[in-house]
């Protein structure tokens, strides 16, 4: 992370002090003191470095209450226990499970490029590789990836379910997935030192496929193996809307998520103290200002798009929407957000609201039921965000980001060919057919075990109180008339 310590070397000073008896003396003294000051910078780089890693880990963690609050206001009131207790848990067995397994195979170097090696259980840490900071970081990560699997699937599974997709999801799935693109062993990587996948690699910087597409492809196959909720389609199949019950919740989340998206994009840096030039102004400092501000941009841009398109559409001005494309056009752009320049952010956000429009049009027409746009959001904009990156990757960012490897290729519209665009088509090809034999086939065992969906009756009634004891707003005269109608005591 930090610089080798300068060398001083006492032979050199020698002749410049003359051949007097204290010359050995002094050169060794002011080599010695020119060494404590050196190892001083190189100390205060790694506390620098780790520091910024740190805050950007917190700021990351922060996005669960932002998905807690999203999900909380996108169900209906007699499913908000339920979704904020399912988000918790997603951190904390996802802390444990990550701790355990996820750390090791995806970043236990060295291993092969197909699955990690070391560091189980965080054994051997820290080490010159990594420091706590970045189990951390990463574990944020991983968590996150449950978050958006857990909003497809909202209202209508057991509790048991999401204790097991979510610790199977950030133990073994996700982190896999990580390893083939962000480990410096991982086949797809392009921090490899050699044979990179087209001369290329993939690159995902903060993971629109890693993390959005992972999660949405989970979250299709859960939503799919279950079926639509109760009420959504009508009998002639037409499309019901199941609204949630908070929109003040939405976009408290929502705000929470844009506020978190500034440690999940820039924070992917890892490191600040770094720069490109000795003395230079510009520095790996302006690529993380330069990071989020394309991030910004590309939100900005996705959520009027989508204002002004669902305006034209349905006639009507409608704020979850509105915070839906703005959520897409920063999975959109995670994956570019540091090798493209703010103009295409804006472009990356107003193709991402048309995405997440269309998205969402199909998902009605095959009668697929996902309450948070899940899967559409993420897994749509997601896929639109690592095609993005392949097209519009500038030259001379990615050259920053990514050194050490002359003739890299870059986006195709930028002059560098297509093997970028090649590389991350395998990487969607790779992820949808991992994920989906993975999580597809533990979804499915749990349908076939009847631990999947609750019954017809607790769907009615509402998983609050069939499973959680009561309601999450009091109204204690209805709450008791439910109770003696479904027999809970």
């Amino acid at each position: 992370m930090a610089s080798s310590p300068l060398s001083c070397s006492a032979s050199d000073l020698y002749p410049l002090l003359g051949d007097g008896a204290n010359a050995t003396a002094a050169a060794e003294f002011i080599c010695g003191r020119f060494e404590a000051i050196s190892n001083k910078f190189v100390d205060t780089g790694y506390a620098v470095d780790n520091t910024y890693l740190l805050f950007s880990a917190y700021l990351v963690f922060a996005m669960q209450l932002g998905f807690a609050m999203l999900c909380a206001g996108s169900v209906r009131a007699k499913n908000t226990m339920n979704i904020m207790l399912t988000n918790v848990l997603d951190a904390a067995a996802g802390g444990l499970f990550y701790y355990t397994f996820g750390f090791a195979l995806a970043f236990g170097s060295p291993s092969n490029g197909f699955i990690g090696q070391h560091f189980f259980g965080l054994s051997k840490f820290p080490s010159p590789s990594f420091d706590y900071g970045y189990f951390l970081y990463q574990w944020a990560f991983a968590i996150a990836v449950a978050g958006i699997t857990s909003g497809s699937i909202a209202e209508r599974t057991q509790f048991v379910a999401y204790l097991v997709y979510s610790s199977f999801l950030t133990g073994l799935v996700y982190p896999i997935v990580s390893h083939w693109f962000w480990s410096a062993d991982g086949w797809a990587s392009p921090a490899r030192a050699e044979n990179l996948l087209f001369g290329s690699g993939v690159i995902d910087f903060a993971g629109s496929g890693v993390v959005h597409l992972v999660g949405a492809v989970a979250g299709l196959w859960g939503s799919l193996i279950e079926g639509p909720r109760i009420g959504r389609f009508d009998h002639a199949g037409r499309a019901v809307a199941l609204r949630g019950h908070s929109g003040t919740l939405v976009v408290l989340g929502t705000f929470l998520l844009w506020f978190g998206w500034y440690g999940f994009n820039p924070g992917s840096f890892i490191n600040i103290m770094k720069s490109y030039e000795s003395g230079s102004y510009y520095g790996q400092w302006s690529a993380i200002g330069r990071t989020a501000v394309t991030t910004t941009l590309a939100g900005c841009t996705a959520a009027l798009t989508t204002l002004f398109g669902k305006r034209l559409l349905v006639g009507h001005w409608n704020v979850t929407d509105v915070c839906n494309g703005l959520l897409g056009g920063f999975a959109a752009i995670t994956g570019g957000c540091s090798v493209v320049d703010p103009w295409a952010a804006v472009l990356c956000g107003f193709v991402s609201a048309w995405v997440l429009i269309g998205c969402n049009k199909l998902a009605e027409k095959l009668h697929y039921d996902d309450p948070l746009e899940a899967a559409q959001l993420h897994g749509g904009c997601g896929a639109w965000g690592i095609i993005f990156t392949a097209l519009f990757a500038k030259e001379a960012y990615v050259n920053e980001v990514y050194p050490g490897q002359p003739g890299r290729p870059y986006g195709l519209f930028m002059g560098g060919g297509a093997r970028l665009l090649a590389a991350h088509t395998v990487q969607i090809l790779a992820i949808v057919a991992w994920v989906s034999v993975s999580m597809g086939t533990l979804f499915f065992i749990l349908h076939k075990l009847k631990l999947l969906r609750i019954s017809a009756e607790e769907e009615m009634a509402g998983m609050d109180l069939t499973s959680h004891g009561g309601l999450a707003y009091v109204y204690t005269d209805h709450e008791d008339e439910l109770k003696k109608q479904l027999g809970v005591v």
